[in-house]
């Protein structure tokens, strides 16, 4: 995502009260970077918060978007945007946090922000969880937090097709934790989540024991109904 892709995203989504407000917001924090604090928690209000894809469950919202927007007007790098966007991800309610998150992409802060990515993959908020393994964290974040992360949305129900770069992160090592865990649920007679399949299906070698591959094992594919509204 882009600022121009998000304003292509957010042309039927908000009324022109809206767009009044965060253009008005965006030009605001560019002349004051001390605004945002008091701006960036009224994006809900006074822009909507629908989702942009109304079946993607853990997709991105208005809000999500006019936040990103804020954040990207911001004319701060290094330590001073990193300190910003900080104190904004600690104050804020989830689905600040989650606007923070997936700001991160088009933010000057290099690995600066992996500690907010980090702190969100060591909650049980499933879209928070989804939204910091976004981009951001495909580029940037370390080999074995992201096999451990990519595992806790199978454990907590999110479906993996909500990571958009996990067909480029996925490797032999996390395609053998996949294959335990469903070796682990067909032992246990319960059904495996069925993305399951197209990551094994990476790399052929990695094999479920006692079944080969998934072609024959129990998957579940209607039990993930999303996440609760923030």
């Amino acid at each position: 995502m882009t600022p121009d892709h998000l304003r292509t995203a957010l042309t039927d989504r908000m009324t022109q009260e809206g767009w009044r407000w965060l253009d008005g917001a965006c030009a605001s924090v560019a002349a004051d970077p001390a605004l945002v604090g008091g701006l960036f928690p009224l994006a809900g209000r006074r822009c909507g918060r629908v989702r942009l894809d109304p079946g993607d469950p853990y997709g991105w919202t208005v809000d999500d978007a006019a936040r990103c927007l804020l954040l990207a007007a911001l004319p701060l790098t290094g330590t001073s945007l990193l300190e910003r966007i900080g104190a904004l991800y600690r104050t804020g309610d989830a689905a600040e946090r989650r606007a923070v998150l997936r700001a991160l992409p088009l933010l000057p802060v290099g690995e600066g922000a992996l500690p907010l990515v980090r702190d969100a993959l060591r909650t049980n908020d499933t879209r928070l969880i989804a939204a910091a393994l976004g981009d951001y964290a495909t580029d940037h974040l370390d080999a074995d937090t992201y096999r451990q992360g990519v595992l806790k949305c199978v454990f907590t129900g999110i479906p993996l097709s909500a990571l958009p770069g996990l067909s480029g992160r996925a490797d032999v090592q996390l395609a053998r934790m996949m294959a335990a865990y469903a070796h682990e649920r067909t032992a246990a007679g319960r059904d495996v989540p069925a993305d399951i399949g197209p990551v094994l299906a990476l790399f052929p070698d990695v094999t479920v024991p006692g079944h080969g591959d998934l072609e024959h094992v129990p998957t579940a594919t209607t039990d993930r109904t999303g996440p609760r509204e923030a």
